[in-house]
């Protein structure tokens, strides 16, 4: 199912496009997307760059008050994985490699996610993504190997 009402409407036939006959198998975006609280913030189909924003909420915070390195993991996913479905057919998440730069605190109120498809070789994709806050300093960074499904 596409929810129209939570993605840009310069996004929508693009979506529809890409997922056309898949409409009852995929939820675009998928629900844990929601869950965080995400917001597609931007993208370049064409340059394959997805851009989303995520607040920082108490709920995401580990013992010592600082994002939890699960949660930003999330976050990258749920970036990556809108971007993997608009730039090739279905795939999963095979790798995700994280470098944690940064503590996110909770004074940093929302943090953006901006991913980028690097390449397709055979059936693996590989991708990129940063995370930053608003004034655009470095918090984490990864890399991503996909594999799509045949």
């Amino acid at each position: 199912m596409i929810y129209k009402d939570r993605i840009p409407k310069n996004l929508i036939s693009i979506v529809e496009e890409k997922l056309q006959g898949l409409e009852n198998e995929i939820t675009f975006p998928p629900p844990v997307f929601d869950i965080m609280k995400g917001e597609i913030v931007d993208f370049d189909i064409e340059q394959g760059i997805f851009k989303n924003k995520f607040p920082v909420l108490k709920e995401y915070l580990n013992p010592y008050g600082n994002m939890q390195g699960g949660i930003i993991a999330t976050i990258i996913d749920n970036t990556i994985g809108p971007l993997s479905m608009l730039v090739s057919k279905p795939n999963f998440t095979r790798y995700l490699q994280i470098k944690y730069g940064k503590i996110i605190s909770p004074e940093t109120e929302h943090i953006y996610v901006i991913a980028k498809f690097i390449e397709q070789k055979k059936r693996q994709l590989f991708f990129e993504a940063v995370v930053e806050n608003s004034h655009g300093e470095k918090l984490a960074s990864a890399a991503a190997t996909n594999w799509i499904i045949d």
